[in-house]
């Protein structure tokens, strides 16, 4: 249930988790232990792919990983009813994952009672919260490529299926840029007068994917991350860690918080956004204090396992007050109309 911060508006309490590799039972075990021993109520988990949602043996198949790591784990359960997950759960997809399950919803869809995936690319309304997601990892010769891939995957096609496209990147670039309101939602301006029936304008306050944006390495402890991941060094200097195509949903949209796994690695870095009609580089604007745009908070998360940093507990300001309901964000399902084939 969302709830009332002293002197501000209301907020929702949002678990964020790294790759998931298919270990829900774990998963929402330690979400009951944090919830118990700190006194919290989560509303919502939003996991950073390698989701993993196998349904049966044959879902195996369509798993880009080495034979000896097939494992079907936990999520069986809650697809067969057996187990229900306690608290709503969204999800972007990795490249560890059930392809041919995921792949029959391309804008996202549910996958077991209480657990949302988000689709190659979308935002989703979560009490006025929106969160968006952008699947997949980035591939250069595939970027640019549709969707072509169809099961029974090839050695080929069952890596290219979950390379993130052009496509998706355009979509989420159509959303409007973020406005400069900052306030808190009871002293909204006049255009949004309505927030939840016309998102146009409200940032996207948390955004997922799995692999981490280009150049986010630079925002961050470079000396910390490279102690514990020294092969990064070269693509770090080089600029080529990460996916040019969520740098560019990144500095369009400039979230609030931006979350990543894919690594490994409990990574935080703070992205500072140019002012409105500044150009990166050029003359600053007449009058305009230098750095006073947005900023980002970037936090990557480990991989589901115990002893690593695979968890955040996260408070996030939203719209509404009450029980939380995820609901379609309408200015993203405008823009899926008008770029749908």
């Amino acid at each position: 249930r969302a709830g009332m911060a002293e002197g501000q508006g209301p907020t929702l309490t949002i678990a964020v988790e790294g790759c998931l590799h298919g270990e829900l039972d774990r998963m929402y075990d330690t979400l009951a232990y944090i919830e118990r021993t700190q006194g919290i109520k989560v509303d919502a988990l939003l996991c950073c792919g390698d989701f993993q949602a196998l349904r049966d043996a044959s879902d195996l198949e369509s798993l880009a990983c080495p034979p000896k790591y097939r494992q079907l784990n936990s999520f069986q359960k809650y697809f067969s009813g057996e187990k229900r997950a306690p608290v709503l759960t969204l999800f972007v997809g990795g490249n560890h994952e059930a392809s041919n399950h995921l792949q029959e919803l391309p804008h996202g869809g549910w996958v077991a009672p209480n657990i949302y995936f988000l689709g190659r690319a979308s935002v989703v309304d979560l009490n006025g919260l929106r969160i968006g997601g952008l699947g997949g990892i980035y591939n250069d010769r595939h970027y640019r490529q549709g969707l072509y891939e169809a099961p029974p995957y090839s050695a080929d096609t069952l890596r290219s299926v979950y390379y993130t496209r052009a496509l998706d990147t355009f979509r989420l670039c159509q959303l409007q840029p973020p406005s400069d309101f900052t306030g808190p939602p009871d002293t909204l301006p006049d255009s949004f007068e309505n927030p939840l029936a016309d998102p146009s304008g409200r940032a996207v306050g948390a955004f997922l994917s799995h692999d981490w944006p280009t150049g986010i390495a630079q925002h961050g402890n470079i000396s910390n991350l490279l102690r514990r991941k020294r092969f990064l060094a070269d693509e770090i200097a080089n600029d080529s860690l990460g996916s040019p195509a969520g740098a560019t949903v990144l500095s369009t949209l400039q979230p609030s918080h931006w979350f990543a796994a894919h690594l490994h690695t409990k990574f935080a870095a703070l992205v500072r956004h140019p002012p409105p009609g500044l150009v990166p580089g050029g003359p600053q604007e007449p009058g305009r204090i230098p750095g006073t745009g947005r900023a980002t908070k970037f936090l990557s998360l480990d991989k589901c396992l115990p002893a690593r940093d695979f968890l955040q507990i996260v408070q996030m300001p939203c719209v509404r007050d009450g029980p939380a309901v995820l609901s379609y964000d309408a200015e993203w399902l405008a823009g899926l109309r008008s770029t749908a084939p």
